[in-house]
């Protein structure tokens, strides 16, 4: 196998491994454009392409014609879900409900790291980001950030999912909702960074597997 790939190869594979353990075959070029929000088929195939280079995946002619891929078999072995704990809810304004016995959430394995956690997103406010009511987000704990990051902050004892814009006049919070305002740190508010979105999720019940579509941050800034 060749080095290590580059987060963005890593979420790419992450997504195919999944989709391939819950469904028995591998997405179309389509479902992965249209799931991890790529502009074109091209993209799609730049990342098959280098990931066939490097040894993860090969490209076959499916029974209907269309290209179909097969992991190789170190990684259709190591297609397995890790598993980080929800430890609550986190909304636009709402304070986080610390659960009293945490459940514990499938996440790629990637994402397994003792300062990721899991919450649970209540509210719309940062829909343009594919982060809807009820999905699942994976952040990491930190107390800093880049500008445009989104991170999970607390104000005064509650926390919000916003986008993080620091200026010359301060901080400022942004949601990805244009119905929703924009929230101006006070420099009297108690205000911290507890993490920067890495993933987020939806859950989906087929048959009797629980489905996670994943949506990595490809055309954010993280």
């Amino acid at each position: 196998m060749n080095k290590a790939l580059s987060p963005k190869l890593k979420k790419f594979l992450d997504f195919i491994q999944r989709f391939t353990l819950v469904n028995g075959q591998s997405p179309s070029y389509e479902e992965i454009m249209s799931t991890l929000g790529f502009g074109s088929l091209g993209t799609v195939n730049w990342y098959v392409k280098t990931l066939e280079e490097k040894g993860h995946l090969s490209r076959i002619k499916g029974p209907n014609g269309k290209r179909a891929l097969i992991l190789n078999q170190n990684e259709t072995q190591a297609t397995t879900m890790a598993r980080l704990p929800l430890l609550g809810l986190i909304a636009a304004g709402e304070p986080i409900e610390a659960l009293e016995n945490p459940e514990m959430v499938d996440v790629p394995p990637s994402l397994l790291h003792p300062d990721h956690y899991v919450l649970q997103v209540k509210g719309n406010s940062m829909i343009e980001e594919q982060i809807h009511d009820g999905d699942f987000i994976v952040a990491k704990k930190t107390s800093i950030a880049r500008s445009g990051q989104i991170v999970v902050a607390i104000i005064n004892g509650e926390a919000t999912l916003k986008c993080y814009v620091p200026n010359s006049h301060g901080i400022e919070l942004h949601p990805r909702n244009p119905k929703f305002p924009i929230i101006t740190v006070d420099p009297t508010d108690d205000f911290r960074i507890n993490g920067v979105l890495l993933y987020s999720f939806r859950n989906y019940y087929v048959v009797y597997l629980k489905y996670s579509i994943f949506y990595s941050p490809f055309g954010s800034k993280t």
